[in-house]
Formats: structure tokens, C-alpha cells, sequence
């Protein structure tokens, strides 16, 4: 009796060290199939990168696709240049009208200044004489005056001298710059009777070309350019003529009732009345 349960031990724990050999190898097993399981994966992912299988294919297949979808953006980004292309064109057909406006704009400038240029030029006979005669007038006082700087040696005489270069100075430029406007050539040198005045006084000296250069630069001088002046403010047509012609009939009445009374007093007269 004692032996049979020792047997019956014995078997029990044979059946239990079988049971725990065989999940021993059971585990072992399942183990080795799932490293075997990860090898081969990772056996098929090499397989697949070297022989091109379907699943690296497809995501092979996806990144080319990735590639296109980046050249469709990058052909989109192109158009899109190509729009600022275009805008850039637009702002040069700007820059095209700008310059067509501004060409437009020089036209149109000298299409006035050919019309001024047409108005001078239709300037009438009187109005252009009565320009060349102001002109002439203020510069026989300047150069008369001149001379009698350098010849004279009474001091009111030099005095009278001075005045007149520096009021028909002045005179002489406000013509210029009228004649321009009007298209008006000035002659640069006194005419035949203004010469002939100028002559004379180079030969005088002293008291007699004193008495001379007031009597014939200062007194009749300015009653003939009086005279002009008035006759030009009157019969100008032109409306910058007669507003100049205007402007210096005052200066010259003061020139002359300066003269007169310088002669008066060389003649031996007295000047207080």
C-alpha cells in the first residue's frame, strides 16, 4: 500500500513536470514564432526595398505621388509668378502711360509756345517800333551818362550823370525783357543821330562839355523821349507796349525838370524859382 502511493506520487509529479515542459515549450515556441514573426518582417521590408514588393511600392508609389503634388504646387507658385509677371507687365504699361502723358504734356507745352511765338510774331509795325525806340532811348542816356563820369569834374553834373545810368539802366533791362516776350531784336548800338551826339561831347572839355551834355543829354534828350513815350502810350495796341511806355514817362518828367535846372544855373540864372 505504501508503495502504490509512492507510485501514484510519482506518476503525479511526472504529470506535473510534463505539464510545466510542455508550456515551457509552448511559450519558447510562441516566443521564436513572433521573433521569427518580426525577422521576417523586417526580412520582407528589405525584400521589398531590393525587389520593389507591393507594400514599399505603394509607399513608394506615395512619395512619387508627393513628388508630383510638389511640382503641382511648385507649377502652381510658377502661375502665380507669372500672375506678378503679369502685374509687373501692367506696371509697366503704367509706366508706358506715364511717359505718354508727360510726352503729352511737352505737346502740349509747345504747342503754347508756339502759339506765343505765333502771337509775337503778328506783334503790329507801331508796337515793334515803339519797343526798338524805348530800347534806343535808354541806352543813349547810359552811354551819355558814361561819358560824362569819365570827362566831367563838376560834381553836379556827375551827379546828374550817375542817375542817368542807373534809372535807364533799369529802364533799358525792363525793355529787353519785354522785347524778348514779343520776339523783338534790339540793336546793340545807337543809331546815326545818337552817334553823332556822343562825337560831339568827345571833343568838349570842362565847362563847355558840362554846358553841352545837359543841355543836349539832360534837357532836349529827355523832351524827345517825353515826347515818344506819351505818343507810344497812346497808339500801342499792344498791352505790355503801352504799360511799359506808361511806366516811364514819370522817371523821365523828373529827369527833365532835373536837367533843366542844372542848365538854368550853368547859364547864369537862378534855379530857386
Amino acid at each position: 500500500m505504501q508503495k502504490n502511493k509512492a507510485l501514484k506520487g510519482l506518476l503525479a509529479v511526472s504529470a506535473a513536470a510534463a505539464m510545466f515542459a510542455s508550456y515551457g515549450v509552448h511559450a519558447q515556441t510562441a516566443t521564436g514564432l513572433q521573433a521569427q514573426g518580426a525577422q521576417t518582417g523586417t526580412n520582407m521590408t528589405g525584400k521589398s526595398a531590393a525587389d520593389g514588393a507591393v507594400s514599399n511600392t505603394n509607399s513608394q508609389g506615395m512619395e512619387d505621388r508627393s513628388s508630383q503634388v510638389g511640382s503641382s504646387t511648385a507649377g502652381q507658385a510658377t502661375s502665380s509668378s507669372s500672375s506678378h509677371g503679369a502685374h509687373g507687365m501692367s506696371g509697366s504699361t503704367g509706366t508706358s502711360d506715364a511717359g505718354m502723358t508727360t510726352q503729352s504734356s511737352s505737346m502740349q507745352q509747345g504747342a503754347s509756345g508756339a502759339a506765343g511765338a505765333t502771337a509775337s510774331s503778328k506783334l503790329a509795325k507801331a508796337d515793334t517800333k515803339a519797343i526798338t525806340d524805348m530800347a534806343m532811348a535808354n541806352m543813349a542816356e547810359v552811354e551819355a551818362g558814361k561819358l560824362a563820369q569819365s570827362k566831367s569834374q563838376n560834381a553836379e553834373v556827375k551827379t546828374f550823370a550817375q542817375q542817368m545810368i542807373d534809372d535807364h539802366g533799369k529802364g533799358l533791362q525792363e525793355v529787353q525783357t519785354l522785347a524778348q516776350s514779343k520776339g523783338v531784336t534790339l540793336p546793340t548800338e545807337l543809331d546815326a543821330k545818337h552817334k553823332a551826339m556822343a562825337a560831339k561831347l568827345e571833343k568838349m572839355t570842362g565847362d563847355a562839355f558840362d554846358r553841352e551834355y545837359m543841355k543836349t543829354g539832360g534837357v532836349k534828350a529827355h523832351k524827345d523821349t517825353l515826347a515818344m513815350l506819351k505818343k507810344h502810350e497812346k497808339a500801342a495796341k499792344d498791352a505790355d507796349v503801352k504799360a511799359l511806355a506808361g511806366k516811364m514817362i514819370p522817371t523821365v518828367e523828373q529827369h527833365l525838370k532835373a536837367a533843366e535846372q542844372n542848365a538854368m544855373a550853368k547859364s547864369g540864372t537862378t534855379s530857386g524859382k
